[in-house]
């Protein structure tokens, strides 16, 4: 008799699920291969042994894509007989959030991480055709060698395949605070911004086993580093929104050390990504360079560790098991220790070739290298500072945002004054007159704002006025540079040129104006923010800065899989509705955790931002409401800083560095 198909799935469901972890077995011994036999095949000289890299690349790829397919099947479909599963999804939970269940917990998130590392080892295989053989050879050994310390972690202490006997009638639900489409998004652009680095990582350690690092060099790292940074802005954007309107306190950076780990390898990154630049023009700066491309994957090691081992308290953690921090902990040890060792090795063949004069390009791109390095030393040091008392000193200290305001922001205005002056100075020798003949006019724009806004402003806080001149000097700065790269002549040829400017000058340009646009929405919302806190009875009405708020309405409504406590909070400006809000405190019963939904009114020039508390024993509810000028410009800025870093990476001559790749010895021996 023909099996019902309740039955055929209840087979068919165990068995996707155990061909997801032999797949996973199976690439592990694939990376085992390729972490020695292209390292052998190299150093001998052995074509067919350093060509098996590119298939076993791919393979990887495909049976780790494969592997985290069936994971996310059986989220999708409910299979409760994989403990994963039932500790973090539900059958009535939405469609979007049982997928991103998938990553929203420790094992299924570094799942997504070795899927990541094997499609960058695979890109690497498929676009890296012009690399000399022997270097593309010691590439791919090295990223898979990183694959396979993650996989046995992955095997061995937080296998995703865990079965139960006897599967539960339904799941625990996933941490009502991942349940949002923000929070659905922001890991896999993390993480691909995260695990990207570690390609340029391998092209660091591959360089140094080759006894070669060059122009070329520098040239091939760059679209790869590029790539993850472009990935890690994203992803810290995602982050930063998802806080700002849906963990209610009506911010969007805490510093908290989560948020720290991830920006951390985005500083050195792009530290990373200018020093390629004097590596590539001037054959300068080399050790440092490599340095940086190990440091950058480090950081990113160390996020791994304080996101998953506890030492470190965030609403952000995926997990709290100080036995997992600890193979961590070695993982980075490991490849951080193996590397710095390797790198002290070969510092004779680091040598600089290029000599360039104080005024230069390349000594501006030094200054904004050491900027960035000492910003991430001290967001570092501020993270690690708790845990370093605790177990030095006995003392338990918190490092809040007044230590990184007052000592990462000078670093990073220092930062915003360079930007403009230095991209355009000549490269070798530059001349400071010629430059500020263009860029005195922007400067004066600048302080003219920023007095304008001194004059005008109620209070006397510096903050605002610095960050607007700052800001119109980044940005006016940028389109300047811009301009004057199309030379003279009419206006119509002008703008010619302008469209035929190569998409690196443009992606340069446009980057630089988004920091610009970050540090303008910063800088107006931490010095006219807006806050009322008050309890209001329903159909109350007050006043908060240039608006009325009403409290409507409080009424309870039922979700998908939770329970909200929704007002409805009508806004008013001179008599006018503007909008009607809906804050929600929401409470998951399978969870047993509650939550809080803010409701926004955006704008280009404010947000109106709301929250409902809980009623009070003598009536009304405990409301928040922030008017939060220029809000929206932090994560405008992180789009355009992105739309910069994907310009420049669609540049022909950063496509996988096919001149360098010309200019470079075809047979990978080290230069002497």
């Amino acid at each position: 008799m023909p099996l019902a198909r309740a039955e055929r799935l209840a087979i068919v469901r165990p068995m996707i699920a155990e061909l997801g972890h032999f797949a996973l077995v199976l690439a592990l011994m694939l990376a085992t291969i390729q972490t020695v036999v292209p390292l052998v095949g190299a150093h001998k000289g052995w074509g067919s042994w350093m060509a098996s890299a590119d298939a076993t690349a791919t393979a990887q790829f495909l049976l780790l894509a494969f592997s985290f397919g069936a994971l996310t099947y059986a989220f999708v479909v409910s299979d409760f007989s994989l403990l994963l599963v039932v500790q973090n999804s539900h059958t009535l939970k939405p469609m979007l959030y049982k997928v991103s269940g998938v990553w929203g917990n420790h094992e299924g998130s570094m799942l997504l991480w070795v899927l990541i590392l094997t499609l960058f080892g695979a890109m690497v295989s498929w676009f890296g055709a012009n690399l000399p053989p022997t270097l593309k050879a010691r590439v791919l050994a090295v990223q898979a060698a990183v694959t396979v310390a993650f996989m046995i972690f992955i095997l061995f202490t937080s296998n995703p395949f865990t079965r139960l006997a006897v599967p539960p009638f339904d799941g625990e639900d996933l941490n009502p605070l991942l349940q949002d489409p923000g929070l659905a998004f922001h890991p896999p652009f993390l993480y691909l911004g995260y695990v990207g680095l570690s390609t340029s990582f391998s092209f660091a350690v591959a360089a140094l086993i080759e006894g070669r690092v060059d122009a070329a060099w520098g040239r091939w790292v760059r679209p790869w580093t590029l790539a993850a940074w472009v990935f890690l802005t994203i992803g810290i954007a995602l982050g930063s929104w998802w806080a700002y309107y849906e963990l209610g306190w009506g911010g969007f950076w805490f510093w908290d050390p989560v948020e720290n780990a991830s920006f951390m390898p985005w500083l050195i990154a792009a530290a990373l990504l200018h020093s390629a630049i004097v590596v590539e023009k001037r054959e300068a700066l080399k050790a440092w360079t490599i340095l940086l491309a190990i440091l950058a994957f480090g950081f990113s090691l160390i996020g791994a560790f304080i996101v998953r081992s506890g030492v470190l308290t965030s609403v952000h953690a995926f997990a709290n098991d100080p036995e997992r921090g600890v193979y961590l902990l070695a993982i980075t040890g490991v490849f951080m220790g193996g590397a710095l060792m390797l790198f002290a090795a070969r510092a004779g063949v680091m040598e600089a070739k290029g000599i360039f004069s104080t005024l230069s390009r390349e000594s501006a791109l030094v200054a904004n290298n050491i900027l960035l390095a000492v910003s991430a030393f001290v967001v570092f040091v501020g993270t690690m500072w708790p845990l370093v008392a605790e177990l030095l000193f006995d003392r338990k200290l918190s490092v809040g945002p007044p230590f990184f305001n007052m000592a990462f922001t000078p670093f990073m205005i220092l930062l915003g004054v360079l930007l403009p002056l230095g991209a355009m100075l000549a490269w070798k020798r530059g001349r400071l007159g010629g430059n500020m003949r263009i860029l005195w006019g922007v400067a004066a724009l600048a302080v003219a704002s920023g007095l304008l806004l001194w004059a005008v402003q109620t209070g006397r806080s510096a903050f605002g006025p610095v960050g607007l001149a700052l800001s119109v000097w980044l940005v006016v700065g940028s389109a300047a540079d811009l301009a004057a790269r199309t030379g003279r002549g009419p206006v119509l040829q002008r703008l010619g040129r302008l469209t035929r400017l190569p998409r690196a000058d443009w992606g340069k340009a446009v980057s630089h104006a988004g920091l610009g646009f970050t540090m303008f929405g910063i800088s107006m919302l931490m010095a006219y923010q807006y806050e009322e806190i008050r309890v209001a009875q329903v159909g109350e009405t007050f006043p908060v800065g240039a608006y009325e708020i009403t409290l409507a309405d409080v009424q309870e409504v039922q979700g998908p899989n939770y329970l909200s406590t929704m007002a409805w909070m009508q806004v008013k400006k001179d008599g006018r509705e503007i909008a009607v809000l809906t804050p929600e405190k929401r409470v998951y019963p399978v969870a047993g955790m509650p939550t809080t939904e803010a409701a926004i009114d955006n704008g280009v020039t404010r947000d109106v931002y709301v929250v409902i508390g809980d009623p009070q024993a003598a009536g009304g509810y405990a409301v928040r409401i922030y008017i939060k000028p220029f809000a929206n410009w932090i994560w405008l800025g992180a789009i355009v800083m992105a739309l910069g870093g994907a310009l420049s990476l669609s540049d022909r001559r950063f496509r996988v560095a096919a001149g360098a790749a010309r200019r470079a010895p075809a047979d990978g021996v080290p230069a002497e």
